[in-house]
């Protein structure tokens, strides 16, 4: 963490004081959605997958839906493709529903030997483990990892690689590659010392890019963390 600080040039101080008042607004102001009350790996992969690039107000009954038809890896699994996508349909991006399938049908034919072991769980709770499985990239193994697992572990989406940006480097541009690499480095110096802890700063962040730190509109003026916010900075 010190060589991502030294080089990125933040401010331990500016960190602390970010991620103290991130998390306390996040406790008051969080959205009270279903996945957050579940530590069950599988829920919590499906709610990360069906959210990729879909609002959450569509992924709400979908999310219920899916898990009553298919609550464990092992009925997904048994499932045909054809189900699965039934399941799925009309939140669209139909690689998701594929990719999960593929992925019920590796662990629960493989076990843990489908990520690399001999023994464990069917998912695993590291985020290089779980990136070996069909379909899990970076985010998501890092969601999966932290939302399921409670482990200190990065993760950056569109929301969260705003506000990083916005707060810490407004001139790197998440879009451009040569600058994702620093935009992880600064996901990672952020966290904070335990995994539970990380479980909320990592919802805090997301929180507040779909929120207040918002593509469209920023509303500084309601932002927790506007006092360490280099693009408030006047």
């Amino acid at each position: 963490m010190a060589t991502a600080l030294s080089a990125l040039r933040l401010d331990p101080q500016r960190i602390r004081t970010f991620g103290s008042k991130l998390r306390a607004w996040y406790r008051r102001n969080a959205r009270d959605l279903p996945w957050r009350h579940t530590r069950d790996p599988y829920a919590i992969l499906v709610s990360e997958l069906m959210l990729q690039q879909t609002q959450v107000s569509r992924v709400l009954d979908y999310w219920t839906r899916f898990l009553t038809r298919f609550p464990t890896l092992h009925a997904l699994a048994d499932a045909k493709e054809r189900q699965v996508l039934d399941a799925w349909a009309g939140l669209g991006y139909y690689a998701r529903a594929r990719n999960l399938h593929k992925l019920s049908r590796a662990v629960v034919r493989e076990g843990p030997r489908a990520w690399g072991d001999d023994t464990g769980p069917l998912l695993p709770a590291e985020p290089a483990k779980l990136r070996r499985l069909p379909g899990i990239g970076a985010y998501t193994a890092g969601a999966v990892a932290t939302f399921a697992f409670e482990r200190r572990a990065s993760l950056v989406d569109t929301n969260v690689a705003r506000v990083l940006t916005r707060v810490f480097a407004p001139r790197l541009q998440p879009k451009r590659s040569r600058d994702q690499k620093r935009i992880w480095a600064i996901a990672e110096a952020t966290l904070p010392r335990t995994g539970k802890a990380t479980w909320t700063h990592n919802q805090a962040l997301m929180e507040l890019g779909a929120l207040v730190c918002t593509a469209r509109v920023k509303r500084c003026d309601a932002c927790p963390v506007r006092m360490v916010c280099r693009s408030s900075d006047a």
